[in-house]
């Protein structure tokens, strides 16, 4: 039951959506149990962001279309919506950045904004922890928090190098925080104990384990489709059926930016990060 001291949540799906499956939904239901289960959040809304054509992924067909395929898998959903803006962006947009803006949303929607917040927390906005970040949105009850939603293999990429610039992990784990769902054959808790800023932020990081293990994913259903194989029940009807009508996926489309560097290392290799 549902009591004064429960915070709001707002769950942030970033990633290529290429195409979205059951399980990119499944992952939406598995942490609204887990943070409710806590009896300390009440999770009212689900956000999944495409990520850009900017990102260069190998395979990564258009924004528009990965778009209208999470818009159609998300119509069965009362909770979980498909968010275009970053999918919009003509260039690649850090994670960290789409966080922010989607808070900065948040902050809209409750007609706040950093004037509002600064008069009413006074000089608890000014605290800030170590890594620099003001605490303020601890302690903003009555705006949601925001989380990202994210596998196992995001905990995982954060130690590439060049993939993430560091201080973007320590703002999206230290600031905002994140719901991690743990897959078959990823030991999550591993990549936050061999990883400093991880292992000092744990308690921001909520790690749900599903016990329904399933290996889907958009690599494997790419895969099949290549091959001609069923996908059916991998992937929610009117988006088979949007892939069909589309002639989506085929050995050509999988071979899309082969020869080009992944938009991040591109950038942060530049940057000498």
């Amino acid at each position: 039951m549902e009591n004064s001291d429960t915070t709001k949540v707002v769950l942030l799906a970033c990633g290529s959506f290429n195409p979205i499956t059951i399980m990119h939904l499944r992952m939406f239901e598995l942490a609204r149990d887990h943070l409710e289960d806590t009896g300390k959040y009440r999770v009212v809304k689900g956000i999944i962001s495409p990520v850009g054509d900017g990102y260069k992924k190998k395979g990564l067909i258009e924004a528009s279309h990965r778009l209208e395929m999470a818009r159609l898998a998300a119509e069965s959903s009362d909770w979980v919506k498909v968010d275009p803006w970053e999918a919009q962006q003509a260039e690649w947009v850090e994670t960290a950045k789409v966080i922010r803006h989607h808070y900065e949303e948040l902050l809209a929607a409750e007609g706040k904004n950093d004037q509002v917040d600064t008069v009413k927390v006074g000089k608890k906005r000014r605290h800030e922890d170590r890594d620099g970040f003001s605490l303020s949105h601890s302690v903003r009850t009555d705006v949601p928090q925001l989380k990202l939603l994210c596998g196992a293999d995001v905990l995982e990429s954060f130690s590439v190098p060049n993939l993430w610039k560091p201080e973007d992990i320590t703002e999206i784990i230290g600031r905002f925080g994140m719901v991690c769902i743990t897959r078959a054959g990823n030991d999550a808790w591993k990549f936050v104990h061999q990883s400093d800023t991880l292992w000092r932020h744990r308690k921001n990081i909520h790690l749900v384990k599903e016990w329904v293990t399933n290996d889907i994913s958009s690599t494997h259903v790419r895969r099949a489709l290549r091959r001609g194989q069923s996908v059916r029940y991998l992937l929610p009807d009117p988006v088979v059926q949007y892939i069909l009508e589309h002639s989506l996926y085929s050995a050509e489309s999988e071979e899309k930016n082969v020869d080009v560097i992944l938009a991040p290392l591109q950038r942060y290799s530049k940057s000498g990060n």
